[in-house]
């Protein structure tokens, strides 16, 4: 890892030609989708394909806004995906004949601001990047036409802006985070050009325009991602049961390590974990007797445990957060950890309380003193609706009409 990192840091250079790999069609869903504005020519951009996170969430969502626009990406790992995007016009960079790319795509971190920087998207009306990486970088300028590039911001790229937390994140060798600093040092000097280059930028929520702002120097409009809120829905005949619960990738920055330790000084409460990860032998191992972890579960069951949980719990520190958002729309108040994407859809009081410090002194002080039954369930829902597909839709639409003075679907 350490060669390849640092021969292509030394050689930004590299002359590979780009190859194209597509399909063409609409993106087969069962509810309507908008169709695109006549005459308008909309590309979208996305950093990889070949997992599924949240990132993937928006860029299905923003499929279904422009049916028929084609997404622009270094990698697509077909079998990784779902079915339906196989249908879907994607465009890959020459970084998807890479040996192992698919399967180690952050071993060649430094080739893909090379990848999207060949990428010429000039033509095009709009260009809507979906980016927690490096696809900005994207040229939407040929001196002959111009198209206007607007960044969906994730977060600023977390390997160059926050490598402390990625190398934690990733397990990355101290040793091996030294040696990569030379290079780190150019590409952050590389990511605020291009960032510069951006028309207009989107956060998806404070804490992440407050880095944009900080990182880029860049001013930015907040509109949240989408939560499939007609799918998490409060129960019929709603009960509250006797055991709290986290839904989440069995990681270390997710913090469940601050539940399990806090409910060991909670004997006759219940903590039920949900979900799979390379922690799962760590965390069962120090777990008492009243947390039970049950792997991933289908989707059904998990949406039966968001509606029937005293609180969900949330002790990392997110970008955004999905999962707090879809126990607020079963009806069911959240306890998360006051930071990140939290501050903006976890109202203390209301839909749920804030823990002030990522410790589990701290969570468990707020558990010692917490009262299932004082959050009505029509209030967590309302807020989760700030959060809905319905709701994303509308906003990126009429930003986007207003940035174009045209409509765009």
């Amino acid at each position: 890892m350490v060669a390849v990192l640092l021969a292509v840091a030394c050689n930004f250079s590299l002359r590979v030609r780009s190859i194209t790999i597509a399909t063409m069609s609409d993106q087969p869903r069962t509810r309507a989708t908008p169709t695109t504005a006549p005459h308008l020519r909309i590309a979208l951009v996305h950093d990889w394909l070949n997992q599924m996170g949240g990132a993937e969430n928006v860029l299905e969502e923003l499929v279904q806004l422009f049916p028929g626009a084609p997404i622009f990406t270094s990698i697509y790992d077909r079998p990784s995906m779902p079915p339906a995007y196989q249908t879907w016009d994607i465009r890959t960079s020459f970084m998807q004949r890479l040996p192992g790319v698919a399967h180690h795509h952050q071993k060649y971190l430094p080739v893909y601001p090379l990848a999207f920087g060949k990428t010429d998207l000039s033509d095009y009306d709009l260009v809507l990047s979906n980016k927690s990486g490096f696809c900005h970088s994207v040229r939407t300028d040929n001196g002959r036409r111009k198209a206007m590039h607007v960044c969906y911001c994730l977060t600023p790229t977390r390997f160059l802006w926050l490598f402390d937390q990625y190398r934690e994140r990733e397990q990355i060798n101290p040793a091996l985070g030294a040696l990569l600093q030379p290079m780190l040092a150019q590409l952050r000097r590389w990511d605020y050009a291009a960032a510069q280059r951006v028309d207009h930028f989107i956060a998806i929520s404070s804490e992440i325009q407050r880095r944009i702002r900080d990182i880029y120097h860049r001013d930015s409009v907040i509109i949240h991602p989408p939560v499939d809120t007609d799918y998490f829905r409060p129960a019929q005949q709603p009960t509250v049961g006797d055991y709290y619960l986290v839904v989440g990738r069995l990681i270390p920055y997710k913090r469940i390590d601050l539940a399990i330790k806090a409910f060991a000084h909670l004997p006759q409460e219940k903590l039920i974990v949900v979900g799979e990860g390379r922690d799962r032998a760590a965390l069962a191992a120090q777990a008492t007797p009243n947390v039970t972890f049950t792997g991933r579960l289908p989707r059904a069951r998990v949406r039966e445990l968001l509606q029937g949980c005293k609180a969900f719990l949330f002790p990392g520190l997110e970008d955004f957060g999905i999962a707090p958002v879809e126990a607020l729309s079963a009806g069911r108040p959240v306890i998360a950890f006051a930071g990140g994407g939290a501050l903006d859809t976890v109202m203390p009081g209301e839909t749920g309380e804030l823990f002030p410090a990522q410790t589990a002194a701290s969570l468990l002080s707020v558990l010692q003193n917490f009262d299932p039954h004082a959050y009505r369930a029509d209030a967590c829902r309302a807020q989760a609706e700030r959060f809905s597909i319905t709701t994303f839709r509308q906003k990126l639409t009429a930003h986007l009409n207003a940035l174009l003075g045209r409509p765009v679907v």
